[in-house]
């Protein structure tokens, strides 16, 4: 986006434009827009674009709010169109996806399907990720964990450490996750105390005080008063300390989640189940705060 000197707090109009679902786009979109801090972007949602009518209409939007426009559209000829219509009015006008195909089909030397959504049809890989998916509800929170075994992956931790968004990421990669709830004093499930060579376990970690600040904004959030230990700061640093003691005895791998974002979490437990696929001996722990 290096159109015109942007100043901060800047509003911009964001025009996504899509035949399909938009997906792709806004994940783009939103990526590219993480690196401008200041900037406030008003998007404009326009999916599901494939009639003349549906374009006519989206470029009298564009008309009315001018701005930046970024499209996945399958069409030549309304590319063509998008394309020309926002040439004439000196707006940027970016093909996302255009630039990726064309050097795809080059090297590959294989022509560009054009095929709208098609990476939405219901393949294989798109029945692992909903099989995937019904696996992590059915699993979360210790629920069934005698049936834990039969996950790929297994996350352990303390209450509020991401265990449940990070395994409905990775369910959305077709893999199939567990998880389960360490509280001190309680009985701990089979498949954390005998010897197995299924499921990966990992453990995830925090900082106390960030768990604590979590915990709180959780029960604020919910306008619920739990037992004073849940957010005491002496309980909850002997939880920690419980957690990553049971992580060390067992030499689980561990990922401390204080400054990671989910996605990055996921990406450190992909890579150490691919690792442990490939038999590396790379399964770092990592430090938290106690």
């Amino acid at each position: 986006m290096d159109g015109k000197q942007t100043k901060p707090g800047y509003y911009v109009h964001v025009h996504l434009v899509s035949d399909a679902t938009g997906e792709t786009l806004a994940g783009i979109y939103r990526a590219a827009c993480a690196q401008f801090r200041q900037l406030v972007p008003l998007e404009h949602v326009h999916v599901l674009t494939r009639s003349e009518k549906q374009l006519e209409q989206v470029l009298k939007d564009i008309d009315a709010a001018p701005g930046v426009v970024l499209y996945t559209m399958v069409n030549e000829s309304q590319r063509d169109q998008l394309a020309g219509f926002c040439a004439e009015r000196a707006l940027p006008c970016i093909d996302v996806l255009g630039p990726i195909l064309q050097a795809m089909s080059q090297y590959l030397g294989a022509p560009v399907s054009h095929e709208t959504g098609a990476q939405h049809i219901q393949d294989e890989a798109y029945n692992r990720r909903i099989e995937a998916l019904n696996f992590a509800m059915g699993h979360d929170d210790g629920q069934m964990a005698e049936r834990a075994a039969q996950a790929e992956i297994v996350l352990v931790g303390v209450s509020r450490t991401s265990k449940t968004p990070t395994c409905v990421y990775l369910a959305n990669r077709g893999i199939k996750v567990a998880n389960i709830p360490l509280v001190p004093g309680a009985e701990l499930p089979e498949i954390l105390t005998g010897k197995t060579d299924g499921p990966l376990i990992v453990g995830l970690t925090i900082s106390p005080r960030r768990l604590v600040q979590i915990r709180r904004n959780r029960l604020l959030s919910l306008n619920e008063n739990m037992p004073s230990q849940y957010v005491d700061e002496q309980a909850v640093r002997d939880e920690v300390i419980f957690a990553k003691r049971l992580f060390a005895r067992h030499n689980w791998p561990v990922i401390d989640v204080t400054r990671r974002s989910i996605e990055e979490t996921a990406a450190k437990i992909m890579a150490l189940a691919a690792a442990r696929k490939s038999g590396e001996d790379s399964l770092q722990t990592d430090r938290g705060e106690s």
